[in-house]
Order: structure tokens, then sequence, then C-alpha cells
């Protein structure tokens, strides 16, 4: 047990440290090359909807039983267009059709590997075991999120091809350390769904089959607290740091101050994932939650005051020192209430929902900001959170009751 989690810690570090080393240099890549900012929006946003798209879809042969082979596969094909991409820059011959058809296919490949992967947890170590190992991860992906944009800068100024193929190494790296799992990632069979011989597969059978997920939430209170707490939150940390910038602009803080942000902000984030475990790990999810909601609303209430560059990176580190309290206590007690057969399809549910919401949110931080300026748009922000703390404060006694439930 000890051996395969340390491995699917290397799998998931490492494909994050690629991931944010690559997608630090890309934009400045496509802007290298002549292209316009709209056009680097643009293939963002088909990135980041494919992202969405195929998630779901990738989760059902993972909770099918095929779910080391999902992995394993989509790291090798998100392998392959990285390289693709390294090859070509570093030949010359990077043009805007290769860029965005290899950004594409590494996207949809690693859409499908995180939809197989929400189910491993549940099946490489026992319950105990699950906030730990969740906070590991976590501190693994805020890690990779400190360093990997510094490996990048250091890497697009040796050779504009290194970062997209330090990218490459990290997915064929991910694909090797999964491959090397003893554990049957799959659930016990006496849980799987008959296969009942020969079956042609319709329209109806696999929505039913992608639906799966959804229909579990509808059906369970806890689930549906995860989901409106996580897309709310989600969705209010990324229009706060759009507000932020904003923000830092009007005060003439520029750069300097949003890098001093980020790295006060990833700093704090790693370390709240290392403290998760022992400062919630001996309390219900319910009581964290509200514990957690109620916190947030004191520092982003205070963003509307701040004026120096510290002075947001401080708050804003707070804001992301609380949230990995509460996000490994969701995500260990959304693993102990979903069944081993539902896991892949009921976690991209969760993350499908969150990520469309994150994607509106600068959209929305901007338009408000031109509306009402950056620090009413804060305030905004903060009455959100209490409203989203009054309604947790409501709903986590009666969504927390159920079997399996972790003592106070």
């Amino acid at each position: 047990m000890r051996r395969d989690i340390r491995l699917f810690w290397w799998a998931g570090t490492c494909d994050a440290l690629g991931s944010q080393t690559s997608g630090l240099v890309l934009p400045l890549l496509l802007l290298s090359l002549g292209r316009t900012p709209a056009e680097v929006g643009a293939v963002a946003g088909l990135g980041a909807a494919a992202t969405l798209l195929l998630g779901p879809l990738a989760a059902v042969p993972a909770d099918r039983g095929a779910r080391k082979r999902v992995m394993v596969g989509a790291a090798l094909v998100s392998a392959a267009a990285m390289t693709g991409v390294a090859l070509a820059v570093r030949s010359g011959t990077a043009s805007m059709a290769v860029l965005l058809g290899a950004v594409l296919v590494e996207r949809a490949a690693t859409s499908c590997y995180e939809a197989a992967s929400l189910g491993t947890v549940a099946l490489v170590c026992p319950p105990s075991e699950h906030r730990r190992v969740l906070a590991r991860l976590q501190a693994g992906e805020r890690g990779a999120l400190v360093l990997g944009p510094a490996l990048g800068g250091l890497l697009f100024q040796a050779g504009r091809w290194l970062p997209f193929l330090a990218d490459a190494l990290s997915y064929a790296v991910a694909a090797l350390c999964i491959r090397a799992l003893r554990t049957e990632l799959s659930a016990p069979r006496d849980e799987r769904p008959a296969d009942g011989g020969p079956r042609r597969t319709t329209w109806r059978t696999l929505s039913a089959e992608v639906g799966a997920g959804v229909a579990l939430i509808r059906r369970d209170a806890f689930l549906r607290l995860a989901l409106v707490w996580i897309s709310a939150v989600n969705a209010l940390l990324v229009a706060l740091y759009y507000t932020t910038v904003f923000a830092l602009e009007d005060h003439g803080r520029g750069a300097a101050g949003l890098g001093l942000v980020l790295a006060l902000a990833g700093a704090a984030g790693l370390v709240g994932a290392l403290l998760a475990p022992r400062l919630a790990g001996r309390r219900s999810p319910g009581s964290v939650l509200v514990a957690v909601s109620w916190l947030l609303v004191p520092p982003a209430a205070a963003l509307a005051a701040a004026r120096d560059a510290w002075q947001f990176g401080l708050l804003f580190g707070l804001l992301c020192l609380l949230t990995p309290l509460a996000t490994v206590a969701l995500q260990a007690r959304v693993i102990q209430v979903t069944p081993p057969v539902l896991q892949a399809r009921t976690g991209t549910v969760l993350a499908t929902v969150s990520g469309a919401a994150a994607a509106l949110a600068p959209a929305l931080a901007g338009l408000a900001a031109d509306r009402a300026g950056s620090g009413a748009t804060l305030v905004g922000c903060a009455v959100l959170l209490a409203v989203l703390a009054l309604h947790v404060t409501r709903a986590a006694p009666a969504a927390a009751r159920g079997p399996g439930e972790e003592p106070a």
C-alpha cells in the first residue's frame, strides 16, 4: 500500500509540475510567433472546453474496470502530443494549426487521465488513510503550482522548446508510475454491474452510464452540499484573484506586485495542504466545512481595504491556507459515501461543474469591476462567501447524517 501511494503521488505531482511548466510559456510562445491576444485566448478556451467535455465520457470505462489502462494510455498520448510540440518548436515549424491540434489532443487526454484518477485513492488505501493521502496529493499539486512557473520561465530562456519537452517527460513518468502500481484499480467484481452477454450500445445507455454520477449526487444530501461548496468557493476564489489583479493595476503595483501575491498564495496553499490532516483529521466534515466557510469571509472582505501588494498577498494567502482544510475533509467524505463503481463518474461531475463555474468567474469579475470598481467587487465576493457560509451552517448537520459518518 505504501509503495502504491508513493507511486500515485509521484505520478500526480510530476503531471502537475509538467503542466505548470508548459502552461506558463504557451501564451508567451504564441505571442512570440506573432499571434494576437485574442488567438491566445481562443487556444486557452478551446483547451478548457476539451477538458470539461471529455472527462465524463472517460469516467465510464474507468469505473467499469479499465482505470489503469485509461490512465496509462492517456498519459502516453499527452506525452506524444507535447513531444510533437517540442520538436515543432525546435525545428521552427510550429504553425498555429500544429500547436492548436497538439494542445487539444493533450488537453483531451489529460481530462481522461484526471477523470480515471478520481477513484484511485479509494482503491490504494483504507478509509483511515484517505485524509492523509488526499492532503499529500494536494500538497504535491500546490508545490507544482509554485515551482512549475519558475521552472518554465528558466527553461524558456534556455530554449523555447525545452518546457514542452519537460512536460512530455513528466507525462512519461506518470505513465510509468501508474503502470507499476500493484493494486487492482477496479471495483470488486461483486460490485460491478453484470455484463449479461453482448449488448448494443445506444445513446440512451451511454447517457445513463455518463449520468450515473449526476443521479447519485441528486440523491445524496452531502454530495449536493459538496457540489455547491466546491463550485462556489472555486468560482469566488478565481473572481477574487482577478479582481486583485485589477486592484493592483489601479494602485500602480504592476507585475511585481502580482508576482508577490502569487508567491505568497502558493506557499500558503502548500502549508495548508500539509497541515490539513492534523488540523481537520479528527473533526467531522460538516464541522470543518462550517468553520472554514466562516473563516473565509473576513480576509475576503479585508481585500477591499488593501492597498499594497504585500497586503493583498497576505490576505489572499490566508484564503489559500484555509481552503485545503475543507477540501481534504470534503474529498475524504465524498470517497466514503460514493460506491466504488461510481467513484470516477461522481468525482468527474464535481470537477466539471466546479471547473465550469471557475471558467466563468474571470469574465464576471471583469464585468463587475468595470461597472462598480474593484473594491465593490471584492466586497460583493465577501458577501457571497457569507451567504455560502449561512447555507452550509444550515445544511451541513442534515447532510452529514448517514452510514459511516466519522465521529466528531
